[in-house]
């Protein structure tokens, strides 16, 4: 009798067993989560690629695999395009610099150039004076010819033994070179 109870509970709990729901299988978020887990099973589909092709938990273990290959991708560009951006940014800087550097030179020229023609007639012009915005035009922007006519200058009373009629042939510039070279200093 207990031999036929124990036989009975058996059955019983193999029939509760058969009827019990299969557990499901992990889903693809719990592999991203999980990576031995989702090393394991990808080992376990590699096995034995013909029987497990079709499996629930290889199909999200693959699947996971491939969302976790791009967000590294992902990653990855977002890394190259920031990289990218510090280099246009580094570039940029470096061509502001270089035209600044070189306006600056050009600034610096025009200056001298300046102090040197207004150096000769005693007159330096105050730097301060002569700022220019760029929004204000400069005066050689505009079309308007600009033309500054000095003072005429008096008649001088020169001898006129000095002034001499242009000679054009070569005899007489020779004459005038041995001429130049005789003459005492």
């Amino acid at each position: 009798m207990n031999l036929l109870r124990n036989t009975f509970s058996l059955c019983g709990f193999v029939l509760l067993a058969a009827c019990a729901e299969e557990p499901l299988p992990i889903s693809t978020a719990e592999f991203m989560e999980q990576p031995r887990l989702l090393e394991a099973t990808m080992v376990r589909c590699a096995q034995n690629r013909s029987e497990s092709r079709y499996l629930a938990e290889c199909i999200n273990a693959r699947d996971a695999v491939n969302r976790l290959e791009a967000a590294e991708e992902r990653a990855r560009r977002d890394g190259l395009e920031e990289q990218s951006e510090r280099k246009r940014q580094a570039l940029r800087r470096t061509q502001e610099a270089a035209a600044e550097a070189r306006r600056r030179a050009l600034d610096n020229q025009r200056r001298h150039e300046e102090e040197e023609y207004h150096g000769i007639f005693g007159q330096v012009p105050d730097p301060a004076d002569e700022a220019v915005t760029i929004d204000q035009p400069s005066p050689a922007s505009n079309n308007a010819p600009t033309i500054i006519v000095p003072p005429a200058a008096e008649p001088t009373n020169v001898p006129e033994e000095l002034i001499e009629a242009p000679k054009t042939d070569l005899g007489a510039i020779r004459e005038e070179l041995k001429r130049r070279q005789e003459a005492p200093e």
